[in-house]
């Protein structure tokens, strides 16, 4: 069940006030990513959506990881191994596990469909404004549950290097954000965003690094020379090393197949395959994606030993933690290990680095789903590029507007928030995906089928566990305390996926075949011949898949 947070603390990370160091820390680094964006600022419509496809591997792995590696894998994951121990785990397992499948199903297939967004995915291949329109409000929802997360983090940290309220400091970053993004769009966004990855990853292995070094618990390699601090924090609390000890095996699994489906399934990542220049880079992309989230996934486990042993020495029980205490462990960590300020504060520059890469990638995915995928292809056909950036950017203003009220009062642990997204588009939109990669018979009719019955599972999931909490007039956990305890918010894919896969199998052989142009283009996504940059399979489409010469 999820427990709301309390955003209150034991120890004395917030009563610091003004930290002038990592005050100017954080403004000359928002300067330089506000730099960026202008200088990269969009006036066309492939600049605003998809970078102009001409970005490369390894920029776009960076890219991939910062927009990906949000607050919740900087800060939350080191927070949910420390309290739920052994079970935290699945955050790490599933959310890499996903890569592999980008990469051997997706990576390269979508870079050859070659659309603007996701839901152009759905709208073309399913020849569906519906499932278009399906599409693009569930990208939407995805970006609205997934900011609010990224919105609490920010808060959290800019309360830390500002001496102001929680409030205050998730308003002025949020507002930062929202400013940079519509500027800039996804070329600033994407330049930005391998700028965040090389500032996100330093500052957390800085911190790791130190803290080890400082308190005599590590040297060189932090990430496996934590075994006795582990060791002491399991003699306390045994889930920390016993599989499943206080949470079942089925919920384990159910979290992590979420997690995976998830990754598979976000469009605000699956978009990032669209900027590639060929599908080879987009495969590369994802190996480089992978290994840059790696560096810092080793690394939770460790912040999460070193993390709790120091808050057990220095300020109580560690089980005890806030809510607010656990979602800032990493600079929390740093902090306690008696680290100069300034470090603490680049620390916490990080974690402000991973929330607008992340936060960023976000609201270009729900503007592109509102402009392009809503405005222009159900309501204006013949709208113009001026028109589809003005309601893009109306739509960050919008949705950001929105999500930072919610973030004043979050409803869950940051990564429980990301989680409920995770699942959302793993129930709803990889199985969508998927299918109408690899089985060219999947019908109109069976995607919206599935798609329906995936946000029953995916969204209504959310629902049922947290209304509860903004409603009065709903009592206990959850609205239906055994639905929940099937299919959990945060992992729902479970019982989700399989049930829409079952769905639009079962609903597309008793429907109208594919047109047979669909078919062509569905064959055209696994054929061996390279394409130019900007060619899609819609564009070079034939019966075995070869591209026409230029």
């Amino acid at each position: 069940m999820i427990e709301p947070v309390l955003l209150e603390v034991a120890s004395d990370l917030f009563d610091g006030g003004f930290k002038l160091f990592p005050a100017l820390t954080l403004v000359a680094m928002l300067t330089v990513f506000l730099g960026v964006g202008w200088f990269f600022r969009v006036a066309a419509v492939d600049d605003m959506w998809v970078a102009g496809r001409s970005i490369g591997a390894v920029e776009n792995g960076m890219a991939i990881a910062a927009n990906w590696m949000s607050v919740a894998a900087y800060l939350g994951v080191a927070s949910t191994v420390a309290l739920l121990g052994y079970f935290g785990l699945a955050y790490v397992v599933g959310w890499t596990t996903g890569y592999f499948i980008l990469l051997i199903f997706l990576a390269a297939q979508f870079r050859r469909f070659g659309k603007y967004t996701a839901p152009d995915f759905v709208g073309d291949r399913y020849y569906s404004d519906l499932g278009r329109a399906i599409a693009a409000s569930t990208t939407l929802l995805i970006a609205f549950v997934y900011i609010i997360a990224q919105g609490n983090g920010l808060g959290l940290m800019a309360q830390y290097i500002f001496g102001v309220s929680y409030e205050v400091g998730v308003i002025l970053l949020m507002t930062i954000t929202i400013g940079y993004v519509a500027l800039s769009g996804m070329l600033g966004a994407t330049k930005n965003m391998a700028l965040q990855y090389v500032i996100l990853i330093s500052a957390f292995l800085l911190g790791l690094y130190a803290t080890g070094l400082v308190q005599g618990w590590s040297t060189a390699l932090p990430f496996v020379e934590y075994g006795n601090q582990a060791t002491a924090m399991a003699e306390i609390e045994r889930q920390y090393t016993e599989p499943f000890a206080n949470a079942s095996y089925y919920h384990w699994i159910a979290l992590c197949v979420s997690l995976i489906a998830g990754t598979c399934g976000l469009p605000h990542v699956l978009v990032r395959f669209y900027t590639a220049d060929n599908e080879r880079n987009a495969r590369w992309a994802t190996v480089w994606g992978l290994f840059f989230t790696l560096l810092l996934f080793l690394g939770t486990a460790a912040y999460a030993a070193f993390g709790s042993l120091l808050y057990q020495e220095n300020v109580g029980e560690y089980t005890e933690m806030t809510g607010t205490e656990s979602d800032t462990l990493v600079v929390l960590t740093a902090y306690l290990a008696g680290l100069p300020e300034w470090l603490v504060g680049i620390v916490a520059a990080g974690a402000i680095a991973a929330g607008l890469a992340t936060t960023a990638g976000l609201f270009i995915s729900a503007s592109s789903a509102a402009a392009h995928d809503i405005y222009t292809n159900l309501y204006k056909s013949d709208a113009t590029p001026r028109e589809q950036l003005i309601v893009g950017r109306l739509t960050i203003l919008s949705l950001g507007a929105v999500v930072t009220v919610l973030a004043l009062n979050p409803p869950a642990l940051i990564a429980e928030v990301v989680g409920m997204s995770f699942a959302l588009a793993g129930t709803v939109l990889f199985p969508v995906f998927f299918l109408g990669l690899w089985w060219e018979d999947a019908t109109r009719e069976g995607a919206i089928a599935g798609m329906f019955v995936g946000l029953f599972f995916g969204f209504g999931s959310i629902l049922n566990e947290i209304l509860p909490q903004y409603i009065g007039a709903l009592s206990g956990d959850a609205i239906f305390p055994a639905f929940a305890a099937i299919v959990p918010a945060t992992s729902s894919s479970l019982v989700g996926v399989p049930a829409v896969v079952l769905t639009i199998v079962v609903v597309s052989q008793f429907t109208e075949e594919p047109p047979e142009d669909v078919k062509r283009l569905v064959r055209q996504c696994h054929s061996p011949e390279p394409m130019a940059k900007l060619q899609s399979a819609e564009e070079v489409a034939t019966d075995g898949g070869t591209p026409e010469d230029d």
